[in-house]
């Protein structure tokens, strides 16, 4: 065999290689809901091929009546940006690394001593999971925050069939 024949299949590393065919990753379609004191608040939801990421960024703009007044008050943009990348897939589970950047209110503060509307305040959290095991066709849930508010991203992940 020729010497840049065999470096060709060894580079490509895959069967097939000598006829100039390449493998395509497998494909994992997967829907992640985040949940907060048990209500679905915000759903993400892609197709991606195993080795790749796929990030998404949701906006929830949300004004409140503050003061004695009940004025309106600024806006805060809930901002949620998630990284989801399958690092493993298989019929019978896909592996799932994320990660996440979420921007949610507190819940609703005690008004003043004059009794007089305070805003919640916006709070960021960043999370990583190197590898979130997903049962096919099972929920798997990741505890982010454990109380006040609770938050939960549930994750539901399947290989999807190829031709």
């Amino acid at each position: 065999m020729m010497w840049w024949k065999a470096c060709a299949i060894a580079l490509l590393g895959v069967a097939g290689a000598a006829y100039g065919e390449v493998a395509t990753p497998p494909v994992v379609h997967w829907t992640l809901e985040v949940v907060r004191d048990g209500q679905t608040i915000d759903t993400f939801d892609a197709s991606t091929p195993v080795g790749q990421a796929h990030t998404d960024t949701h906006h929830h703009v949300v004004a409140h009546d503050v003061g004695c007044k009940d004025q309106p008050g600024g806006s805060i943009d809930l901002e949620r940006t998630l990284t989801v990348s399958p690092t493993a897939a298989d019929a019978t589970d896909v592996t799932l690394a994320i990660d996440a950047h979420d921007t949610l209110e507190d819940d609703p503060v005690q008004p003043s001593p004059e009794g007089c509307r305070l805003p919640p305040q916006p709070r960021t959290i960043a999370a990583s999971h190197p590898g979130l095991r997903v049962p096919a066709g099972q929920w798997a849930d990741w505890q982010i925050v454990r109380k006040d508010p609770s938050l939960v991203y549930r994750v539901r992940a399947n290989l999807v069939p190829q031709p």
